[in-house]
């Protein structure tokens, strides 16, 4: 026969509580974890909005161009496209300013990089001076005697001189002008620049000769050769005494003033 035997009050599992303490343990843990990846998600968060904002900053968006009169911005900036997108570190100026510079219209160029994400390009334009005769074509020429572009209706604004003898003899140069006589044109026509009352004179010049430019002014046929030095000297001189020349040789084919001390003057033929 079976017999219940009263339970003991004292071992009543109601005052053991192995199983709520692992619960809160278990708990804690989750929550620390969870804490944890939520500080790994918001700092790499952070960090990406960073990196891309470096990103940005680092990769070329913008050009801004100054410097332009002939050239427009808008065309600086054709120029120099496949630019736009790449590395601001990476890229290769000095290569893009070299393209820049092969344009006829751009005599030098400087890129500076201008963070974030710009580029500023400053051009320099060359200055057209004269118009240089080659054959059966007219050329723009520049300062320094070299050509521009070639000259036609949509340059008609320019009323500038006209510069002969700049052709290269055959064999002598890769290029269509002589260097040594393209030298000499700059240098005559800077010289007047300096003089723009007879720079506006000037109708053309010749420089066949590398030891002798010939002068022609607008209102006088009459040769006038400078040599290769003092070329408005020379010429101012010529005009000083153009009237009392005139009153001895009324026609006259030359002026020859590269002897300081003397001036010859050769009359112009009468089948001429």
């Amino acid at each position: 026969m079976a017999v219940r035997a009263p339970a003991d009050r004292r071992f009543r599992r109601a005052h053991v509580h192995p199983a709520r303490k692992r619960s809160w343990i278990r708990s804690w843990r989750t929550a620390a974890v969870a804490a944890l990846m939520a500080a790994f998600v918001a700092y790499g968060g952070y960090r990406g909005a960073e990196l891309l904002s470096a990103a940005e900053a680092l990769t070329i968006s913008r050009i801004t161009v100054r410097g332009t009169n002939r050239m427009s911005p808008g065309e600086v900036v054709a120029l120099l496209e496949g630019l736009r997108g790449t590395s601001m570190v990476t890229a290769n100026l000095e290569s893009w300013k070299q393209k820049l510079i092969a344009s006829p219209w751009v005599a030098d160029a400087a890129i500076r990089r201008v963070f974030p994400g710009t580029l500023s390009v400053v051009i320099e334009e060359p200055e057209p001076i004269a118009i240089g005769r080659l054959g059966q074509s007219l050329y723009l020429i520049d300062q320094h005697g070299e050509i521009i572009d070639e000259f036609g209706p949509n340059y008609a604004e320019f009323d500038l001189p006209i510069i002969d003898g700049l052709a290269a003899s055959p064999g002598e140069s890769a290029g269509l002008i002589d260097g040594d006589r393209a030298a000499l044109a700059g240098r005559v026509l800077s010289e007047f620049q300096r003089r723009p009352d007879l720079a506006k004179r000037i109708s053309q010049i010749d420089v066949a000769d590398v030891r002798d430019a010939v002068v022609i002014l607008k209102d006088d046929p009459a040769l006038i050769r400078v040599g290769d030095e003092r070329f408005v000297e020379r010429v101012q001189s010529y005009l000083d005494l153009a009237g009392r020349l005139r009153e001895q040789v009324p026609q006259i084919d030359y002026v020859d003033l590269r002897f300081d001390d003397r001036v010859y003057v050769r009359p112009r033929s009468v089948d001429r």
